[in-house]
C-alpha cells in the first residue's frame, strides 16, 4: 500500500514562562492537522487503502473500528498504517472480563497503535486494560456514552443518571483507573475538562461541518465549536469519507480547527 510517510510537526519554542505558569502540556501542543482522526468506517481492506491514498498528506490520525477489524483485515492494516508512519486509533470497545480485556490490551499494544478503547462501565474492566498496556506508549481512552445515544435510549439501559451525569461519572472512574482520556460527544467536553482537569485527553465523534446530515448521530457539534468546548482530537467519517474530495474536506475542516485554536 502506497502511504505517504507521516510529517514530523516541529513545535517552535515559545517564550519563557514564569516559575508560576503551568507548562502547556502536550495536548495544548497539537498542530490542527493532529487533532484530526479520520474514520475509516468501510466495510473493506480495498475501500480503507483507497481513502487513506486519497487524502495523503492531508491526515495523519486514521481510526479503524468494527467494520474494518472484523471484515477488512483491520488489524493488519493498522500495522501496515504504523510502518507508514500514520497514527491509528483502533477503536475496539473493549468490554469483558478482567484476564481477556488484558491479554487483548496487551496485544494490541505490540501494533503500535496510539489509541484504543475501553467502554467505561467500571474500574475493574479498565485497570486490566492498563495493566495489559503495560509500559508501552499505547492510550487508552474510555467510552462514556455513546454520541447516538439519547435520554431515553439511558433510561431503556436501566440508567436514572442524565447523558451530562453518566459521562462525568464515567470520565472520574477513567481517571481514577489510569486512563489517559475519554471519547464523549463535543457537547460534554467542556464537562469533561471541569471534571477531570486540563492534561486529560478528550476525543470526540459526532463531528459535522455546518450543514451536514447528522445521519445515525443524536449529539453532534462542528469542528471549530468542539475545539472551543475543549476537545483534542475530532474523529470524522462520513464528511471526509463520502465527500466528492476527500482531501480537500479533511484541509477545509483542518483549516476550521486552525481557526478555532487562534
Amino acid at each position: 500500500m502506497a502511504v505517504p510517510p507521516m510529517t514530523v510537526v516541529q513545535f517552535e519554542n515559545g517564550p519563557t514562562k514564569s516559575a508560576s505558569s503551568p507548562r502547556p502540556s502536550r495536548r495544548e501542543t497539537l498542530s490542527a492537522r493532529e487533532r484530526l482522526i479520520v474514520a475509516l468506517d468501510v466495510t473493506t481492506r480495498e475501500e480503507a487503502v483507497k481513502l487513506v491514498e486519497e487524502l495523503g498528506d492531508s491526515v495523519e490520525f486514521y481510526k479503524i473500528g468494527h467494520e474494518l477489524i472484523f471484515g477488512g483485515d483491520g488489524v493488519a492494516l493498522a500495522r501496515e498504517l504504523v510502518a507508514a508512519g500514520k497514527q491509528v486509533f483502533l477503536d475496539a470497545k473493549l468490554l469483558d472480563i478482567g484476564n481477556t480485556v488484558e491479554r487483548s490490551a496487551a496485544n494490541i499494544a505490540a501494533l503500535g497503535v496510539t489509541f484504543l478503547t475501553v467502554h467505561g462501565h467500571d474500574s475493574k474492566t479498565m485497570r486490566a486494560a492498563v495493566a495489559g498496556r503495560g509500559e508501552s506508549a499505547l492510550k487508552l481512552l474510555s467510552v462514556t456514552v455513546m454520541t447516538n445515544l439519547t435520554q431515553d435510549d439511558l433510561s431503556e439501559q436501566g440508567f436514572e443518571m442524565t447523558s451530562d451525569q453518566l459521562v462525568a461519572h464515567r470520565a472520574k472512574l477513567a481517571a481514577g483507573s489510569g486512563f489517559d482520556g475519554v471519547v464523549t460527544s463535543a457537547r460534554e467536553a467542556a464537562l469533561v475538562r471541569q471534571t477531570v482537569g486540563r492534561d486529560f485527553l478528550i476525543v470526540t465523534p459526532g463531528i459535522r461541518p455546518a450543514g451536514a446530515d447528522i445521519g445515525d448521530q443524536a449529539r453532534v457539534m462542528t469542528p471549530a465549536r468542539a475545539i472551543q468546548a475543549g476537545a483534542d482530537y475530532l474523529v470524522v467519517g462520513r464528511p471526509i469519507t463520502q465527500a466528492e474530495d476527500p482531501g480537500a474536506a479533511a484541509r477545509a475542516i483542518v483549516e476550521e480547527i486552525e481557526q478555532a485554536l487562534v
